[in-house]
């Protein structure tokens, strides 16, 4: 069985509750359809369970596969350092099939970022180690394909949908 490594911290992008008894990761990649197909599921069980659930976010780029997947986890990362990690996660997914080099700048514009700040945040190093580590931490982990969940710590063995599905029976 696998387990998440490293446990989450202060360093993951982390939505609903801080004391939650269920806390669920996204191994997720911007340019995945999987993914993408995930995403509106997973908003459902954000907005249905709330408080309950810890909801985190961890970058797995597959770039071999998908030509604008790391630059997309760039961005994430950047609108993170000006407070807007899940504004661009949204984003990026709601957009995914636009994906291009052009559309990066044009949703941190539409999202309210300082664009100047954006560009730049987008080239440090400690952003790309950020999508690195959090790559390294799914390899770590098992993690063999996107999207991949891991509910307190464990890997689930399943799609979003049986996720919901299991974490409805949970708290019934």
């Amino acid at each position: 069985m696998s387990t998440l490594k490293p446990t989450v911290s202060e360093i993951d992008h982390v939505q609903g509750g801080n004391s939650a008894s269920i806390e669920i990761v996204e191994f997720g990649d911007y340019q995945c359809p999987y993914c993408g197909n995930a995403y509106p599921i997973l908003k459902e069980i954000e907005e249905t369970f709330g408080d309950q659930i810890k909801f985190v976010f961890r970058n797995f780029p597959l770039q071999e596969s998908h030509e604008f997947a790391f630059r997309a986890a760039l961005s994430a990362e950047s609108a993170g350092l000006q407070g807007k990690f899940w504004e661009m996660h949204d984003a990026l997914y709601e957009n995914q099939y636009r994906l291009a080099d052009d559309l990066f700048e044009e949703l941190a514009e539409t999202i309210g970022l300082d664009l100047e700040k954006f560009k730049s945040d987008s080239e440090l190093d400690s952003t790309k180690e950020k999508v690195e580590n959090d790559f390294e931490s799914g390899i770590r982990s098992g993690v063999n394909g996107t999207p991949s969940f891991y509910v307190n710590g464990t890997k689930f063995d399943g799609e979003a949908t049986d996720l919901y599905q299991m974490l409805k029976e949970s708290t019934e």
